[in-house]
């Protein structure tokens, strides 16, 4: 397991303890949940990219759903 330093505002330092403390979890525990979380979303649009480009008439309605699915809206 690595360590990381992480600097950030001080205000979003205590919002952050502030979730940890509502959830019942340490900070790096959070932490952690957070960017797995962050990790699978990326993961699941470089897969759906990779799936996409093999498609390319179907790219932009496919592209369309995922953000639909995002919730993103333009």
């Amino acid at each position: 397991m690595s360590a990381l330093t992480l600097r950030m505002p001080d205000h979003k330092h205590e919002r952050l303890k502030a979730m940890a403390e509502q959830r019942g979890v340490s900070l790096a525990r959070l932490l952690d949940e957070l960017t797995t979380q962050a990790l699978v979303e990326f993961d699941t649009e470089t897969r759906f990219m990779l799936r996409a480009a093999r498609g390319d008439e179907r790219t932009e309605r496919g592209l369309e759903l995922l953000r639909i699915a995002q919730g993103i809206s333009e």
